[in-house]
């Protein structure tokens, strides 16, 4: 396994793990991962902001549709940050306009295209299987831009390894869409012909599905059209999403769900299915990664470590915080997101952890990425999300029960890293910050480390 990274950098949040870090990670040797969550945003915000370093100008101009490129400056740039008022954001959706597909494969594209700049390392795009509806675009923005792994967790991947395959020989595709109350199945479809670039001739990444059970592994191995070429192995004391524990119902004095035996992962039934895989969740160090290669990982996947690093995508504000706080509470808290899944918060003031702050914000939902599709009585496809207004939720069906306790992740960590969008009284949204429960390798480094630092004390250099 020797022709594998020994270090993946995790896809982190929204623009946390952006294409400087990954960058940073990829020069140093080592797997460099970007976020493909809400990249589309994310980019639209960069040229709002006035993209003052010019580098999203740039990856924009070298989109291999130069007229689709331009479309996109001319669209959000906003020179100087001349302009205050924010544009409107077009939500993902199960049939989406074509305008809205440019936005995501652009906007894929330049993460990586900027992420691969300068240097032959390799780098990887991490996607949420849960986030449907821009997740074949986004792929294929990624393989426009020569991306070397993919990477999905938050749900059972198991049609993506053979969307990637047609993607890269430029057919058609479609994807089995979740949509609640549903009669019959419903597809996502994405046709690339319409961007005229089959004479591209575009290399197929290696997939890594990120998984929590040996159950999952086996079905993607064996269910898949395409198999996928490894595996993450994700504990519950990884940030972000968490898969819930195989007994619900049971939560410690903090209010977190409990996991125990049922929820470990066998190793040595994984390694019958002779693929590599790496293990997440407190691996980040150098006697994690002695560890993990002892259990007959081919490395780790390491993500807390490398969220504060200066390349980061976090606030300035946010890592003085976590740095210098000297110790920091992290909660698996069971109701923060709307997908249900348990979502690790950091307790941080100033950001939505504050249950005053929390209570005081206004619900809206004005990004989306979370939002559920069901199926209307008249056979119509409406969206709903358990944390925009209690309402508007209940009145599209769901369940009032459902509501308590749900942040709105999307905008919370589009704060979390600099791009907040505004509240109808004019002020930013709040940020929320998430981290895996090995904070303590965070809050013991000077402000200011780099990634590169992370990856030579990993090695052991």
């Amino acid at each position: 396994m020797s022709n594998y990274p020994l270090i993946i950098q995790g896809g982190m949040g929204i623009a946390v793990s952006n294409y400087r870090l990954a960058k940073a990670v990829s020069m140093a040797g080592q797997l460099g991962v970007v976020s493909g969550t809400a990249i589309d945003a994310v980019m639209a915000m960069r040229l709002h902001y006035g993209d003052i370093l010019g580098n999203v100008r740039r990856s924009l101009n070298n989109f291999p549709v130069k007229e689709i490129g331009q479309q996109m400056i001319d669209k959000f740039y906003n020179a100087n940050n001349k302009i205050k008022q924010m544009f409107k954001f077009t939500m993902p959706s199960l049939n989406m306009s074509h305008e809205k597909e440019d936005e995501i494969v652009t906007a894929n594209f330049s993460e990586v295209f900027l992420a691969k700049e300068g240097h032959k390392g390799i780098v990887g795009i991490n996607f949420l299987e849960k986030i449907q509806f821009p997740n074949l675009a986004a792929i294929y923005g990624a393989l426009l831009a020569g991306i070397d792994y993919i990477i999905m967790g938050a749900g059972i991947p198991k049609e993506i390894p053979a969307v990637i395959e047609k993607l890269t020989r430029h057919e058609k595709v479609e994807y089995t869409a979740n949509v609640e109350n549903s009669k019959e199945t419903k597809k996502i479809f994405f046709d690339p012909s319409r961007f005229g670039l089959s004479h591209l001739k575009l290399k197929r990444p290696k997939f890594l599905a990120i998984i929590s059970s040996n159950i999952l592994a086996v079905t993607l191995m064996k269910k898949s059209a395409v198999a996928p070429d490894g595996f993450i192995i994700e504990g519950p004391e990884a940030g972000g999403h968490n898969a819930p524990p195989r007994v619900s119902g049971v939560f410690n004095e903090k209010g977190e769900p409990v996991y125990g035996e049922k929820d470990k992962v066998d190793l040595e039934k994984l390694k019958e299915l002779n693929v590599p895989f790496w293990l997440a969740g407190s691996y980040g160090s150098k006697e994690g990664l002695k560890k993990a290669l002892d259990l007959g990982a081919a490395g780790i996947q390491a993500g807390t470590v490398f969220a504060f690093s200066k390349e980061a995508g976090f606030t300035e504000d946010i890592k003085r915080k976590v740095i210098s706080s000297g110790s920091i509470n992290v909660k698996t808290d069971p109701l923060a997101s709307p997908t249900g899944f348990p979502f690790k918060v950091a307790d941080i003031e100033g950001t939505l952890s504050d249950e005053t702050l929390y209570n005081e914000r206004q619900r809206v939902c004005n990004l989306g990425y979370l939002r559920s599709a069901y199926e209307k009585e008249d056979g119509s496809i409406g969206y709903r999300c358990a944390a925009e207004p209690v309402e508007m939720y209940v009145k599209k069906g769901g369940k009032l029960e459902n509501t308590r306790g749900r942040k709105c992740l999307c905008n919370g960590l589009m704060a979390a890293c600099g791009f907040p969008l505004k509240t109808k009284s004019g002020e930013d949204e709040l940020p929320l910050v998430t981290m895996g429960d090995d904070y303590n390798s965070v809050i013991s480094r000077p402000y200011g480390y780099s990634a590169s630092d992370v990856v030579n004390e990993i090695l052991g250099k």
